[in-house]
C-alpha cells in the first residue's frame, strides 16, 4: 500500500514461562528449535506433496506445482533466517543456550537491540557497500547458498533429485 520497493515486518516472540521449563537453559534451545523444526518439516511435506502433482488435472498441475515450489521455498528461507544467531531470532536463543556462559550472557544482553541490529545487516550495511563500490550484503549470500543446500537435500531425501 505503501508502493514501498521492499516489504519489512516481525511477529512478536512467543511468550515462554521459563517456570514451566524444568532445565531452562536446555529447554529454552528446544522452545527456539521448534520454529524451524516446524519450517523443515513442512518443507519435507511440500516436497513429499510434488509425487502427487500428476494424478492432478492437466489444467491444475502447474498450479499445485508452483505453489508446492513456493511453500518448500518459503519454508526453508524462514527455517534458516531464523536460525541465524542474533538474539531476537531462534538462532539468537539457540546459541544463548548453547555457548558457555560467559560468552552467553553478552550475547543475550544483545535481545533489545536485536531489531535494530537485523534492520543495519539487512538493510542499512548493503546499502553503505554499494555507496562504495563492495557488497556487503552478507546474509543474502549466506541465505542462497544455504538455502539451495538445503532445497536440494529436500529434494533428495523426497525422491524429487
Amino acid at each position: 500500500m505503501a508502493h514501498s520497493p521492499f516489504l519489512f515486518g516481525y511477529a512478536k516472540p512467543v511468550p515462554v514461562n521459563f517456570r514451566a521449563l524444568r532445565n531452562p537453559r536446555i529447554d529454552m534451545v528446544l522452545v527456539a528449535l521448534a520454529g524451524p523444526a516446524t519450517n523443515i518439516a513442512l518443507a519435507l511435506l511440500a516436497a513429499a506433496a510434488f509425487h502427487v502433482v500428476g494424478y492432478l488435472p492437466a489444467s491444475a498441475a502447474p498450479w499445485g506445482a508452483n505453489n508446492l515450489k513456493n511453500a518448500l521455498i518459503i519454508n526453508v528461507i524462514l527455517a534458516i533466517f531464523n536460525m541465524l544467531p542474533i538474539p531476537p531470532l531462534d538462532g539468537g536463543r539457540v546459541a544463548v543456550g548453547l555457548l558457555p556462559k560467559v560468552l552467553a550472557l553478552p550475547l543475550s544482553r544483545l535481545e533489545p537491540f536485536g531489531m535494530l541490529i537485523l534492520i543495519g545487516v539487512l538493510i542499512l550495511l548493503p546499502l553503505a557497500g554499494s555507496q562504495f563500490g563492495l557488497n556487503l550484503d552478507v546474509i543474502s549470500a549466506i541465505l542462497r547458498t544455504s538455502t539451495g543446500f538445503v532445497i536440494w537435500l529436500i529434494l533428495a531425501v523426497t525422491g524429487n533429485a
